[in-house]
């Protein structure tokens, strides 16, 4: 009896200090605690002891829920001005986590649940989630007003001053050699032409032989070729009438023919009118029939198309292994470019002739049953003519400054 007499004396001494406190923080921490021990000490009472101070048991729990009140209004307003007070979203976020985190304010509060009694319990937990709710109130509008202010900042700094001109797309330009090879490409098709491509890389039977230029022909010399091989058999081709020959091959031997060959063909030439890499447009007729006269007709209806109804034409002869006899085509300057002149400046502008019997039977073809002509151009020296170009390196330096201008 006289333990619980201690007890009981020891049990109003913690009740003492709670109505005695002056403050909600006055030791409200430290008087939990001792409630607490003293609880823990009435509970650990036996079965006969542990009735007898029932009443006191009631009065200490009843103690904690007032204590637990008192901390959960003072945990209320304290969090409720740090997360108003907060500067930014970091410190608000921080300022959640120590209130209502795992191991935050709350929490710790929340702890006592187990001293109170039956009846405070549902009381207590009702005003736990009622603070919950108006921290986490405050929390969500001040995490709305940083929200705002951001979209307010972003908006007044990526503003677009549509004041501004606008940002046109650019529009690329067709390269002046590829309007010129269109055009060329476009007149022989519109006279009943078709296109017939080969292989670059080519091998000397279809660049030379075929073509009436054995291999001590001294016509070779003037081609100045890029081989690939020590045998000297393939070669960068130095023309587009290995097509021709490919063509004649793959027909039916003394049928009609009538193509263009356009591509690049390669020497080794580098100046203001020679480069190492250029572009030539080749043709071949064959049918039965064929005159010199169809010759100079075709060209001059095609020179006329591409420079003009006025241009004079003039036909010089000249000499190709594949041709006999052959032609060198002229137009003049004074009817294409220099109209304050009266001189006529000549300029070669093609080659061509009637195609020589020995390209009809190194072929597969019969020179006495069919006849024809071939023709080539350069495309640089064309496209230099129509759009006034003095340089032919300006086609392959890529300089916007000409590009544009097309």
């Amino acid at each position: 009896m006289d333990n619980l007499e201690t007890l009981r004396q020891k049990a109003q001494q913690v009740l003492d200090a709670c109505r005695d406190r002056q403050t909600q923080e006055d030791s409200a921490r430290a008087l939990g605690a001792e409630l607490a021990g003293v609880l823990g000490e009435i509970r650990k009472l036996g079965k006969e002891e542990r009735p007898l101070m029932a009443e006191t048991e009631a009065a200490l729990g009843h103690a904690v829920a007032e204590l637990m009140k008192a901390e959960l209004e003072g945990l209320a307003e304290e969090a409720k001005a740090q997360l108003s007070a907060s500067a930014d979203e970091k410190a608000l976020q921080d300022a959640r986590v120590a209130y209502l985190g795992k191991k935050g304010r709350l929490t710790a509060i929340l702890r006592g649940m187990k001293d109170l009694t039956a009846e405070d319990r549902p009381v207590m937990g009702a005003a736990a989630n009622a603070v919950r709710e108006e921290i986490e109130a405050v929390e969500a509008q001040k995490r709305a007003e940083f929200k705002a202010a951001n979209l307010a900042r972003r908006i007044r700094e990526e503003r677009i001053d549509i004041t501004l001109p606008a940002r046109h797309h650019q529009r690329g330009h067709i390269h002046p050699l590829n309007k010129a090879l269109h055009l060329i490409m476009k007149t022989f098709m519109n006279m009943g032409y078709s296109v017939a491509e080969g292989p670059e890389i080519e091998e000397d039977y279809y660049n030379f032989y075929c073509l009436n230029l054995p291999k001590d022909h001294p016509a070779r010399d003037m081609q100045d070729s890029f081989y690939l091989t020590e045998n000297m058999n393939f070669l960068l081709r130095t023309h587009t009438s290995p097509v021709q020959a490919r063509t004649l091959q793959s027909h039916e031997p003394n049928s009609p023919i009538r193509i263009i060959a356009p591509g690049k063909v390669f020497r080794w030439d580098n100046d203001a009118t020679h480069s190492p890499v250029f572009h030539q447009v080749e043709g071949l007729v064959v049918d039965k029939g064929i005159k010199f006269s169809d010759f100079k007709g075709t060209l001059e209806i095609f020179l006329k198309e591409i420079f003009g109804s006025d241009t004079k034409i003039r036909f010089r002869a000249s000499y190709f292994p594949f041709t006999e006899p052959s032609a060198e085509v002229d137009i003049s300057f004074a009817s294409r470019m220099h109209g304050d002149t009266n001189a006529d400046e000549w300029l070669e502008i093609l080659g061509g002739g009637m195609v020589h019997p020995n390209v009809y039977t190194l072929n597969g073809y019969d020179p006495s049953k069919v006849s024809g002509f071939a023709f080539g151009m350069g495309v640089e020296r064309i496209a230099m003519l129509l759009y006034g170009i003095d340089d032919l390196r300006l086609f392959y330096e890529n300089d916007m400054r000409f590009l544009k201008q097309f």
